[in-house]
């Protein structure tokens, strides 16, 4: 599987498409596209990046069919691919991108591994040091975001960059009502002040806690990855549709009956 993670971190570098890995290999599986992810790791780490988090996709069931998704998918993010945005605004040039699209979600830092099997959000949500507004931007490597669900987690689950905005704090004593609030908060997702679509916490795998409870139960089963660790940012899913972006819009996010978060503003250049 080496030369297949050799192309598509080269084409990740570039900003390029490369062609379809199941032309080539029309065997090829989950495994085989872990296997993929695992050999971009450690090429990345080769090279000096390091891991500080991870990301989670297609955890919205509602975006499956225009993606031919069948499961949700997961990458690390890295160092090189993390960006802050001080006080909720941050630039980004979209140069070596491909194909990309915006994500507004919702990103945890993790105070100690999260538990395996384990369906209760107030229980998951007791690993987590913060939540902060995030924008995920996506990117395929495969022409027209076209190809099998496997092949879309062999290209690095999509992840490109992630942009954090500010943390609020989880106070113990208040988890129960955060719980409820996580899952059924709004969002809306503007491009240049214009709304382009909505969602709702609930639309990451029902409640944002139990996307990170499938990332903990999937790499319980998966010993050739590091398992979770206190200090990671984990952003867990889109709750409105993917939307492609380009330079010189500005696109905001804003958050409704979540204690602390208002939203996020992301302006791209070239």
């Amino acid at each position: 599987m080496n030369h297949y993670a050799e192309g598509l971190l080269a084409a990740w570098d570039n900003g390029t498409t490369m062609p379809l890995i199941t032309t080539r290999n029309t065997a090829f599986n989950w495994n085989d596209a872990y296997a993929v992810s695992a050999e971009i790791i450690r090429l990345r780490r080769a090279r000096g990046e390091k891991l500080v988090g991870r990301k989670i996709g297609f955890t919205n069931r509602n975006i499956w069919p225009q993606y031919g998704a069948t499961s949700p998918i997961w990458h690390p993010v890295y160092d090189r691919t993390l960006v802050h945005a001080e006080h909720g605004t941050a630039t980004l040039s979209l140069a070596n991108s491909c194909q990309p699209l915006i994500e507004p979600e919702i990103a945890f830092r993790l105070r100690a591994p999260a538990p395996v099997h384990c369906t209760d959000p107030e229980t998951i949500l007791q690993a987590i040091e913060w939540y902060a507004p995030s924008f995920e931007i996506v990117c395929c490597h495969f022409t027209d975001w076209k190809c099998s669900p496997a092949e879309f987690a062999a290209d690095s689950s999509l992840h490109w960059r992630l942009v954090v905005g500010t943390p609020v704090s989880v106070d113990a004593k208040n988890i129960p009502a955060l719980a409820t609030q996580l899952r059924d908060c709004a969002i809306t997702l503007n491009r240049n002040g214009e709304t382009q679509d909505r969602g709702k916490g609930s639309n990451a795998l029902d409640h944002p806690a139990l996307a990170l409870a499938f990332l903990a139960d999937i790499l319980a089963t998966q010993p050739a990855f590091d398992t979770l660790a206190a200090g990671e940012i984990i952003t867990t899913g889109t709750l409105t549709a993917a939307l492609p972006v380009k330079a010189n819009e500005t696109w905001q996010s804003r958050y409704e009956n979540l204690p602390g978060v208002t939203g996020l503003t992301l302006r791209f250049t070239e």
